[in-house]
């Protein structure tokens, strides 16, 4: 009975809700500003398909909640048969009585557990399962999509939004149900006690749903703007933490301290308010429903005196109206909760909805076999979303045949990146073709259009595994010795052996435990294991230093040989190695051909070699 009524008390946040958040309104994300806010629970409708592929664990969750709620009621009948039958003849049978209340109990301890049981199992693979798809439609997002929304409100929606979610399939709808049901049984067994009494009762009713109609809602709008403000400032919070070694450089901590500090403050404001308006609820709930309590006790004791009623089952009609109103109170609670879930699926949903503009085609073409090594672009113009009126590549057009190796060159902005960005599909051109191996790739799966690519950006991301880990994910099923071939040929191996646990050493996040050159060679070695037909070297040596770079060349020329080749660079040393040199400017192709042409022509190349390949 304890856990019955305990909903009554000003404990609605036992169960959980995210952390006051924070925010900063001038930095909330885009789509959360267009976000229309519904005032419904439509959005948990998205939860369904999830269930039903449990409906097994979720039909036993159901049947043990509908007998633990019959055995809760059954104690009422038990605690009057022991008050009106238990004395009879000098309390033969009251022992037998008890005994019978003690099994009920019994029973009802197994029942809930069970019920428990299967619920929080149920719920948690359905969040498991949530988890899971939310996280395989994040990664199929185009770059175009993370240009609008932030990471941080992503992995918000990821985490906090799912967390909302988790209460409520795992607690919530334990409790509402069996609130409901024992509502439903309550009030029934009521009318067969006594129907003057529960009618009484009902009048209570309306004064009790007028408070949680008139501050749920306003309940429902304040917990989703806290969550949007804490969205909002994890998204600040990570990018400050992400950028530490800046904040640091420039001085900036205090400032990031007091902007994150009123984005708290702010935060703080708007759960304050909630909390308010939650607690005023519980509490006109509360007064009201003991209130009635209280007048309807009186006026069963009055039936008692006078004979129309037993003892017992005043004593039963009491407990029952405990367990009613306890259940009313109980649902208020729970429906707060339900459209704290609703907004944050609201949020969920709206990840799960979003499609990228990159995507394979309904009957893909299969690229040919074995790979042919061929890229073209013919009259491309592209302009990246957001910056329509400034094109990166204007009427662009270059093939690469098979096995050469040809170098992109040009002043900062003038697309060559852009050129790489559309070789691996992360966007599409507005108009003219990229093909790979003489198929347009709009036509083929991205996946197999990138596959055909062996990337090494010059930003050399890593991630929070081993050296073993990180080369490896380029060719997952690369076995150790090719791993560590590819690390020779990458001239990481030694470094590599120097570490503590060799290559099975954690390299911290993002492989910040490594200098700027390892990790780039670290990035090398993982395009050399993928074994692709075609490189892709956005600067790949721009990190290292001297000798260092003149030992990754070298691998990068055995590598080269065997494989087309893109390669963008400024210095000299590779540029030379290139069979063609392509001089770009304002995404457009100025000028074309070997280093020494080029610089006997005595245009922009030339002027970048004796710019930027002196020291060389």
């Amino acid at each position: 009975m304890t856990d019955t009524t305990a909903p009554l008390q000003d404990a609605a946040d036992l169960r959980g809700r995210p952390g006051a958040g924070a925010q900063l309104s001038e930095q909330m994300s885009e789509a959360g500003g267009r976000r229309k806010r519904s005032r419904d629970v439509r959005p948990l409708g998205r939860l369904l398909p999830y269930a039903w592929r449990h409906k097994g664990h979720a039909t036993l969750a159901g049947v043990w909640l509908i007998l633990s709620t019959v055995a809760s009621l059954s104690l009422t009948a038990a605690a009057r048969g022991a008050i009106d039958h238990g004395f009879e003849d000098g309390g033969a049978r009251l022992n037998l009585w008890f005994l019978l209340l003690g099994g009920v109990a019994l029973f009802l301890g197994i029942a809930t557990a069970v019920r428990y049981y299967f619920v929080t199992k149920t719920g948690e693979r359905v969040i498991a399962d949530l988890r899971k798809g939310l996280f395989e439609r994040i990664l199929t997002l185009d770059p175009a999509f993370y240009a609008r929304m932030r990471t941080g409100e992503v992995l918000s929606r990821l985490t906090t939004d799912i967390a909302l979610v988790e209460t409520l399939l795992t607690t919530s709808v334990s409790y509402a149900l069996r609130n409901l049901l024992t509502l439903i049984g309550g009030t029934v067994m009521l009318f067969f006690v006594s129907p003057k009494l529960t009618g009484l009762v009902m009048l209570v009713v309306p004064l009790l749903l007028g408070p949680l109609f008139l501050f749920g809602r306003r309940v429902r709008k304040l917990t989703v703007a806290s969550q949007d403000r804490f969205a909002s400032a994890v998204g600040f919070a990570g990018e400050s933490v992400d950028a530490i070694e800046t904040v640091q450089a420039f001085g900036r901590e205090r400032s990031a301290i007091e902007r994150f500090g009123a984005a708290v403050e702010d935060a703080f404001g708007v759960s304050l308010t909630r909390m308010k308006a939650r607690a005023l609820m519980t509490a006109m709930i509360i007064v009201v429903m003991f209130g009635g309590v209280t007048l309807v006790l009186w006026l069963g004791a009055q039936d008692v005196i006078a004979g129309r009623m037993s003892p017992g089952a005043l004593i039963q009609f009491v407990l029952l109206s405990v367990f009613c109103a306890g259940a009313v109170g109980a649902l208020g609670e729970s429906w707060g909760d339900v459209q704290k879930a609703a907004g944050a699926m609201e949020r969920i949903d709206e990840l799960m909805r979003s499609t990228a503009a990159i995507a394979a085609p309904a009957t893909p073409k299969a690229l040919p076999q074995p790979p042919i090594g061929e890229v073209s672009m013919s009259a491309v113009q592209f302009s990246y979303p957001g910056r329509p009126d400034l094109p990166a590549l204007k009427g662009f057009s270059l093939t690469v045949r098979p096995g050469e190796t040809v170098a992109l060159v040009g002043p900062s902005g003038a697309g060559k990146s852009t050129v790489f960005r559309l070789l691996l599909r992360f966007y599409d051109p507005q108009s003219g073709v990229v093909s790979v191996d003489g198929i347009d790739v709009r036509d083929a799966d991205p996946v197999d259009v990138r596959n055909r690519f062996a990337w090494v950006s010059q930003e050399a991301p890593l991630f929070s595994g081993s050296a073993l880990e990180n080369i490896r994910f380029g060719r997952e099923e690369a076995t150790e010795e090719d791993v560590m071939g590819a690390a020779v040929e990458a001239q990481a191996l030694g470094f590599i052996e120097a570490l503590p646990e060799k290559f099975d050493t954690p390299l911290g996040e993002r492989g910040k435990s490594l200098s700027g050159g390892q990790r780039q060679r670290l990035a090398i070695a993982r395009a050399l294991v993928r074994e692709a037909p075609i490189l892709l070297l956005d600067e790949a040596t721009s990190a290292l230093d001297a000798e260092n770079e003149r030992l990754v060349q070298a691998a990068l020329d055995q590598a080269m040989e065997a494989r087309t080749t893109l390669v963008i660079a400024h210095r000299l040393a590779t540029v030379l190695r290139a069979d063609r040199i392509v001089v770009m400017e304002d995404g457009r192709v100025v000028e074309e051909g070997t280093h020494t042409a080029l610089i006997a022509q005595g245009g922009l190349y030339a002027r970048l070699a004796e710019l930027q390949f002196r020291a060389d």
